[in-house]
């Protein structure tokens, strides 16, 4: 690093420049705009960055070496050179016969990881029978009511060979049973299962509204999955604690990673008030973020929060293993970001995003389709998207070093602003009594909200460029091709849904369900007997329904 004495030159260096070099030339042209700062105003843009503006930083305890403390150059000491990140593509269409269909032509074209989408109904703990179901069954995702559905979505698929990615939150305990039951009728032993469910309700509760229960009883389902895959499958994430929704609500990059955080922070502390190990379940934990367009911004956010992570995780809860340190994450291009106008300009803008989570360390990648604003995406806008990955693997050369924008001093610098920024937010979580009491006083969403507000005021006015939205507009409406849902088949779900009722063995269901309230009704973990009730074929709504008259419903 740098002296005193070579910092003092490069500051009077700096002003000299300014006087002799740079005034000039701002008196006669001035720059493009007043004002440079990121992507979502949190952090000023300086024109130009020395060692004078990362003058604090200390090599080994603020950056350090890929694999070691503090971890902001990664969590592995290999990372991408050893292996790269999963290749995940978001699926789950209309039926599970579609799905089945799309997960192997993505394992086919070389994807590493699947990752399903469930259609709203099965958010929200209700089978496509329900009225509450009408018009949306196999819309935005897949519909699954019984274990009969996962049978038919990874048929030929050995999940002894797959990692699988479920957005699922309120319901989660009763999905991953049933893709434990399939492990199960495959003969994977349960150890070998790979995979992550979202189960992260707090971000329900802030930014996508797919809540069913009290938030008490909610936490109470994550501490019991937290405790049952510890143990019976080890190798499973429990949970993707997901700025990725705060993000798309609208916060700014250091607001998605301090509420991210804390989400965490209070999950852990859950789970330590149920009684378990903080290094018994911390290493399964994992997290969910955005990839926006400001690369810089996005690859200090995510240096940031690895580096706040393993901080956190030994200051707060005296963590000693090193894996439980380690901030794993999942990244989606930002959904947010694409536009109805000029789709093909999406590419472009998932090709950036992808770059930034590459540069910044991610784990797994979720590339968007260029049609997603407008549907589902086709199978060539998939093909598409994953091949963006594919060439940013082999062909762009973003994963043969580690951490390649270390040492910039722009980076770096923004990477401490951003943290800096991210740790005053969760100090003023906790004077507000942590995340769950700052989401039940919608503190949380109100700041979000605010944000966003001043964002669409600043592209209505015009001062927030969006390409082909309020610039470089075209007045051709080009034909999109875009995915459909056929109406009719919700009814044949239905159908299907009406045989496995008449099928299965009503008494073993309502023997099954009786277990579930009554576990539900004490203090034992509900995993079990959840699992032993979708093995009888006992329906998402069925043991939903249960837990809501065990535990009643959150209206918000």
């Amino acid at each position: 690093m740098f002296d005193d004495d070579d910092l003092a030159a490069i500051r009077d260096g700096k002003r000299e420049w300014e006087e002799k070099t740079l005034n000039s030339t701002l008196n006669r042209f001035g720059e493009r705009q007043e004002h440079f700062s990121t992507d979502t105003g949190g952090q000023t843009v300086d024109r130009v960055y020395t060692p004078a503006d990362v003058a604090d930083i200390e090599y080994e305890s603020d950056i350090g070496f890929p694999g070691e403390e503090p971890y902001t150059r990664g969590v592995y000491s290999t990372m991408h050179r050893g292996r790269l990140w999963t290749m995940r593509q978001y699926a789950g269409m209309g039926t599970a016969a579609e799905t089945n269909e799309r997960f192997r032509y993505l394992i086919n074209e070389g994807s590493s990881g699947l990752s399903m989408a469930f259609d709203l109904p099965t958010q929200k703990g209700y089978d496509s029978d329900a009225s509450m179901a009408a018009g949306e069954v196999g819309k935005a995702g897949v519909a699954i009511d019984t274990l009969r559905d996962m049978e038919v979505v990874f048929d030929g698929i050995p999940l002894d060979e797959v990692s699988t990615s479920m957005t699922i939150n309120a319901p989660a305990a009763v999905l991953l049973a049933m893709y434990i039951s399939i492990g199960d009728q495959q003969g994977v032993s349960r150890e070998t299962l790979r995979g992550t469910i979202q189960n992260d309700i707090l971000k329900e509760y802030i930014a996508r509204n797919l809540y069913i229960y009290p938030p008490e009883s909610s936490m109470r389902l994550i501490t019991d999955i937290f405790e049952f895959c510890g143990t019976e499958t080890p190798n499973f994430n429990t949970i993707s604690i997901s700025g990725y929704h705060i993000r798309e609500a609208g916060s700014t990059a250091a607001q998605e990673i301090a509420f991210t955080l804390g989400n965490g922070i209070e999950y852990v502390q859950a789970a330590i008030d149920a009684g378990l190990n903080v290094d018994d379940f911390a290493p399964q934990l994992s997290f969910f973020f955005n990839a926006h367009n400001n690369i810089f911004e996005e690859v200090a956010k995510f240096r940031a929060a690895r580096r706040m992570w393993a901080k956190i995780i030994e200051d707060r809860f005296d963590a000693t293993n090193p894996k439980s340190k380690q901030l794993k994450f999942h990244t989606q291009t930002g959904g947010s970001t694409l536009t109805a106008q000029q789709v093909e300009n999406n590419v472009v803008r998932v090709a950036y995003q992808a770059l930034a989570a590459v540069l910044g360390g991610t784990q797994s990648l979720h590339t968007n389709g260029k049609d997603e604003a407008l549907s589902l995406p086709t199978e060539q806008s998939v093909r598409t998207a994953l091949r963006t990955q594919q060439i940013l693997a082999h062909e762009s050369g973003a994963a043969d070093t580690i951490d390649p924008l270390a040492g910039s001093y722009y980076v770096e610098s923004l990477t401490d602003e951003i943290e800096a920024e991210a740790f005053e937010i969760i100090e003023e979580v906790d004077r507000r009594g942590g995340m769950l009491e700052a989401v039940k006083s919608r503190w949380v969403q109100r700041q979000i909200q605010d944000v966003a507000f001043e964002r669409q005021q600043e592209i209505e006015a015009g001062e927030r460029v969006i390409v082909g939205v309020n610039e470089f507009e075209v007045d051709e409406d080009p034909h999109v091709d875009i995915e459909e849902v056929d109406e009719a088949d919700e009814e044949r779900q239905k159908q299907r849904l009406e045989t496995v009722k008449e099928e299965r063995d009503t008494d073993a269901v309502d023997s099954s369900l009786k277990s579930v309230r009554e576990t539900a009704r004490g203090d034992g973990n509900i995993m079990p007997p959840i699992i032993d009730a979708v093995k009888t074929y006992a329906t998402v709504g069925e043991i939903s329904d249960v837990l809501r008259e065990e535990f009643g419903e959150y209206r918000g």
